[in-house]
């Protein structure tokens, strides 16, 4: 089945309509009312997804049911699980489901997986939590490996969002954007294998530069010495 007129990647504006369009319906057959789909199909077509095929539409539908099951949350019976979803597709439908929200049961769960780690901080982001997370006293070493640790997305997403889209060190705004939000990198001030805390108290946002600076420059320890010394939520450990 296709997936587009010609095959290309959906804005974020044509998964937004998608995901509304689909909550809508949901919200109809939870509520025991009829709903049409091949009406939400054409009037998407005619509007935000003009230029979008009848099949690919249904299909996206189908994968925003895929990422619901996933997520633990209630699909439309109509709309089964498609089979593959890219990760892509599926963490964008994921950032969009987030600012609706609508957030998976494990977002806020401590993992050693970037990707998952990630894809969780971003989904915490959105939400905009007003009061700082515990974090990890002491993060723990993931099974079987040396030196990744597992970590806490809400630490990721809270310090991201302090920083307003503008590198802590440097200052200067993130160098582009993913996933829709100002692209800063999380940097533990004493690293994890040094017995440093997975705590906002030990975190700060930097751009790409600013954190290789901080783990390569010549003058590492210097700079890591200002940065205590500019941004007051940091605590010596």
């Amino acid at each position: 089945m296709d997936i587009g007129t010609s095959n290309t990647d959906w804005s974020v504006t044509e998964l937004e309509a998608a995901v509304d369009a689909y909550l809508k319906m949901l919200k109809l057959e939870e509520n025991g009312q009829k709903l049409n789909k091949a009406h939400e199909n054409r009037t998407l077509r005619a509007g935000a997804l003009a230029g979008r095929t009848e099949s690919s539409v249904e299909f996206r539908m189908l994968n925003i049911s895929t990422v619901l099951e996933r997520m633990g949350k209630q699909r439309i019976n109509g709309y089964k699980s498609a089979p593959h979803v890219g990760s892509n597709v599926e963490n964008s439908i994921r950032d969009v489901l987030a600012s609706r929200g609508i957030l998976a049961g494990d977002e806020s769960i401590p993992t050693a997986d970037d990707d998952t780690l990630e894809r969780r901080a971003v989904a915490l982001q959105k939400q905009k939590m007003k009061q700082p997370p515990k974090g990890i006293l002491k993060p723990k070493r993931a099974p079987n490996s040396g030196s990744v640790y597992v970590r806490d997305p809400e630490v990721r997403a809270w310090v991201r969002n302090v920083a307003e889209g503008h590198c802590e060190g440097c200052d200067r705004p993130a160098p582009f954007q993913k996933l829709g939000l100002p692209y800063l990198e999380v940097h533990h001030v004493k690293p994890l294998a040094k017995k440093g805390s997975d705590r906002t108290t030990n975190a700060v946002a930097l751009c790409p530069n600013c954190h290789q600076r901080c783990h390569h420059a010549t003058d590492k320890d210097d700079y890591t010495e200002s940065l205590y010394l500019k941004i007051g939520r940091l605590i010596r450990e």
